[in-house]
């Protein structure tokens, strides 16, 4: 008798560590604007290819800040249309915190840029961008999904890999967009399905644009 009570007692316990959890959760961000964002980078990278492109880093900039530009634009677009028309958002201001944090890393990052070109280091650029994507992923990651860490180590790792390894070129675009690509495509995979990852990978895909 006394065992089903503890028994009750701590399924509530759970119960209620759940709900606190989930009022806790950060909503805002879509996990279609995110794979989609991704694919805009495979595509930016697949347009650098072409051979009649013009192979000089001022050209590649060009088209890889155009791709940045896109994906900002998705996702925080997606976060807005989220703060205005999500009945639980409420229009607080506060529930936005976890992606404003996120912007001063942003802004880091275009420093860095313009640093880094200016220094004629553009081969660091890959590995500084992903890894300070990875490092704000895994900085952020408190009120969202727990897998979500998995999206930020793999961000770091392919950033350090890419800062000290040899012969890395700023004018090969694939890694960049590779990496990207499957960075934003497994981030929304996770943000789609808000922790609750049931059924195939492969189902999960499909079902993503459903």
């Amino acid at each position: 008798m006394i065992a089903n009570h503890i028994h009750d007692a701590l399924a509530q316990v759970r119960e209620l560590q759940k709900n606190i959890l989930d009022k806790q959760r950060f909503k805002g961000y879509s996990g279609r604007a995110r794979a989609i964002a991704g694919s805009v980078a495979l595509v930016g990278a697949a347009f650098l290819s072409i051979s009649a492109y013009p192979e000089t880093v001022k050209a590649h900039l060009v088209v890889w800040a155009a791709v940045f530009a896109v994906g900002f634009v998705l996702n925080y677009g997606a976060l807005i249309h989220w703060f205005l028309f999500d009945p639980n958002v409420q229009r607080d201001f506060r529930k936005l915190r976890p992606a404003l944090e996120a912007l001063p890393a942003l802004f880091v990052g275009g420093a860095l840029t313009f640093a880094l070109v200016r220094a004629d280091q553009v081969q660091l650029l890959f590995g500084m961008w992903m890894s300070l994507f990875g490092v704000t992923c895994l900085a952020t990651r408190q009120p969202l999904p727990r897998i979500y860490w998995i999206v930020g180590v793999f961000y770091v790792a392919c950033g350090a890999y890419f800062l000290l390894a040899p012969n890395v070129t700023f004018l090969s675009p694939w890694p960049m967009g590779i990496v990207f690509f499957t960075g934003e495509w497994v981030g929304g995979i996770i943000f789609h399905y808000d922790d609750k990852l049931e059924g195939s990978f492969k189902q999960m895909v499909l079902n993503l644009f459903n």
